[in-house]
């Protein structure tokens, strides 16, 4: 579900071919670039080039020529580096922004496509989900999203209970490091070991639910399949090599990605098992919605619980921190609890009863965030419930 916290670019379109950016916040310097040579430094991942990555796609994508310049001014109330889509968000109303000042038109699938692959220009290779519920939420409900085609379901979330964010203070910028990347490798290359194991055309085979698609199975089945087809011991490279018949070559400049090419092992089986179980969880946690039982609470949070275990033990994308934050959360009532977004640091989800809120604020805050000064002093906007929140919009002046 998209939160109810967002980003906001106030836009004044003018004649010159230049964009000036400005923030309201004073941690992030004034900028500005000629809209002829969009350049996006992969080096340094800093506030303005996720802007431009929303340029820059959605002017590849109609092959603009001339662009509007633009006067704009950002305000936001989504922690960044927090697990919750802050430059996802900036990516998307970029985008947006782009699209309306040029006089152009696209539907939310399709924006939410484009913004999807315009991100991957300052090297995060993301799979959609953030951009696809930033277009697409609608308010008031959950989303079941699912792709190839693109499309969202609704899901009716249980009432009784209230979700509630809260913010470890431990960032992590996904351009910034390895480690969301290594993990989009990894499961590219079960997904080609375990097409090749079941005699699949392994060298177009990108995803791990393109292999389930292919052999017609559940996703009960496919994790006997991970079972029986990889071992739990890392795989080095000279193995993943001699189990696709290639060479070291080929695999580094055919398969593995720019920022992977130093990674010496990669554990296939732990990736896919959380992959397949995790893909199980939301499809069952999408039925117990619908089912609305007097137990869908409890099942709910059972999900939940599951599924940071799942995260932390077998895509290992937890952190000490987060790990900690679970924990007290549950203490303090929370009936599910699990680390939400890249992970490595962020943000925790949890499922709180509704008339259990106040004192479930009330003891989280006092146990993760009055024993720690930094953490204090970021409290007011690191723990907060929400409520499923609506989808991006464009308003113009009268």
């Amino acid at each position: 579900m998209a939160i109810e916290q967002d980003i906001l670019i106030a836009v004044e379109p003018v004649n010159t071919q230049v964009v000036q950016l400005a923030n309201t916040n004073p941690l992030y310097s004034d900028f500005s670039t000629s809209v002829k040579n969009i350049h996006i430094n992969k080096t340094k991942p800093v506030w303005h080039n996720y802007f431009l990555c929303g340029l820059k796609g959605v002017q590849e994508h109609f092959g603009l020529n001339s662009l509007t310049g633009m006067n704009c001014l950002l305000d936001g109330t989504i922690p960044p580096s927090s697990g919750l889509s802050s430059s996802s968000a900036l990516v998307c109303c970029a985008g947006l922004v782009m699209l309306t000042a040029n006089g152009k038109t696209l539907s939310k699938v399709e924006l939410a496509e484009i913004c999807t692959k315009s991100e991957r220009y300052i090297g995060t290779e993301g799979g959609g989900m953030d951009q696809s519920i930033s277009f697409l939420a609608e308010e008031g409900t959950a989303k079941l999203i699912e792709f190839s085609p693109l499309r969202a379901t609704d899901v009716r979330l249980p009432s009784g209970a209230a979700f509630v964010i809260a913010n470890s203070c431990v960032e992590m910028n996904k351009a910034a490091t390895s480690h969301y990347n290594i993990r989009v490798m990894e499961c590219r290359l079960a997904t080609k070991l375990l097409s090749k194991s079941k005699g699949l055309e392994w060298k177009k085979m990108l995803k791990l639910q393109d292999v389930q698609a292919k052999l017609g199975v559940s996703l009960k089945e496919m994790l006997t399949i991970v079972e029986e087809v990889f071992h739990p011991e890392p795989y080095s490279v000279e193995e993943i090599c001699t189990c696709l018949g290639i060479s070291l070559e080929e695999l580094r400049t055919q398969i593995l990605s720019q920022n992977t090419q130093d990674v010496t092992t990669f554990k296939l089986y732990q990736r896919a098992k959380h992959v397949y179980s995790e893909a199980g969880r939301v499809l069952e946690f999408k039925k117990i919605c619908s089912e609305a039982s007097a137990s869908a609470i409890q099942l709910l949070g059972e999900l939940m619980n599951q599924s940071h275990i799942s995260c932390r033990d077998m895509y290992e994308c937890s952190c000490p921190e987060l790990d900690q934050l679970v924990d007290i959360c549950l203490q303090s009532g929370a009936i599910g609890s699990r680390l939400t977004g890249a992970g490595w640091g962020g943000c925790t989800v949890s499922m709180v009863p509704s008339d259990k809120l106040s004192i479930f604020l009330t003891n989280v805050k006092e146990a993760y965030y009055k024993r720690n000064d930094q953490r204090l002093a970021l409290e007011k906007n690191s723990l907060f419930a929400t409520k499923p929140g609506g989808g991006a919009l464009v308003f113009l002046e009268a």
